[in-house]
């Protein structure tokens, strides 16, 4: 598709329409292919990267852009750039029927493997593999949400596996080094944190080697620098506890 704007005659090429409707009114803005996607999964971070132009449009196609008291009347801004961002965030891409069947099935598979590397058997500790989740997912009749994050839709795809089938975030092993004197106290506020200690030894400091689940690290290590005013260490040795091989279905 190859378009004009009349307001700058900038030609708009290799086009993708976000479209949205908004206080009864049609409003569009123009991206680059294969960007949007990227911007609703975090991976494309930079807007001039996704959009074409910070216009906003009520037809991308003939290049109309939205009047000034439109965008006022439906955002209550015409702040353009702000509006954009709404629109990608919400809007639906208009692509054709094939198109989207593609995508959607790339994040299917994006998902899958976010899940697999992520996690394991608990009972042998060993990963799934991408095809074992994917099928998995179709057994759950997954729906892929196209302006969610993958990211966001892998944790979703963990809680729902969880009830079908064994299968858990793969723990993280961490080496604690804390002061004798904090040690003690600071160990009973990390207990309901851990999942497995498998180590302590209490010389001159207290260390410990333990198993936690990965969505607890970043309150394990702010609650350890807080308790010992930045003396105690916090140490990743793996971040994932897994087992050789391949988990396969019986």
């Amino acid at each position: 598709m190859s378009i004009f704007t009349p307001t700058n005659q900038i030609r708009l090429t290799n086009v993708s329409v976000v479209r949205m409707k908004r206080a009864g009114k049609r409003f569009e803005i123009a991206c680059y292919k294969n960007k949007v996607v990227g911007w609703w999964s975090g991976v494309e971070k930079d807007l001039d990267e996704v959009l074409q132009t910070h216009s906003v449009f009520v037809n991308v196609s003939k290049g109309q852009v939205a009047k000034k008291e439109d965008l006022l009347s439906a955002f209550g801004t015409d702040d353009q750039t702000e509006i954009c961002k709404q629109i990608l965030t919400k809007g639906e891409v208009q692509v054709s029927d094939k198109e989207r069947h593609t995508q959607l099935e790339q994040m299917f598979r994006d998902i899958a493997t976010i899940v697999a590397d992520k996690c394991v058997n608990p009972e042998t500790k060993r990963p799934y593999t991408v095809i074992l989740i994917e099928r998995a997912m179709k057994d759950i009749h997954y729906s892929v949400k196209p302006n969610k994050s993958t990211k966001q839709q892998a944790l979703e795809v963990i809680k729902q596996l969880k009830e079908k089938m064994q299968i858990e975030r793969a723990h993280m092993r961490l080496r604690f080094i804390l002061p004798v004197n904090e040690g003690k106290k600071l160990k009973e506020k990390l207990k309901p944190l851990i999942k497995v200690i498998e180590s302590e030894d209490y010389s001159q400091q207290l260390e410990i080697v333990c198993l936690i689940d990965p969505g607890c690290f970043r309150e394990i290590d702010e609650l350890i620098k807080k308790e010992t005013k930045g003396k105690g260490s916090l140490e990743v040795l793996n971040l994932k506890d897994v087992e050789e091989g391949d988990e396969k279905f019986e």
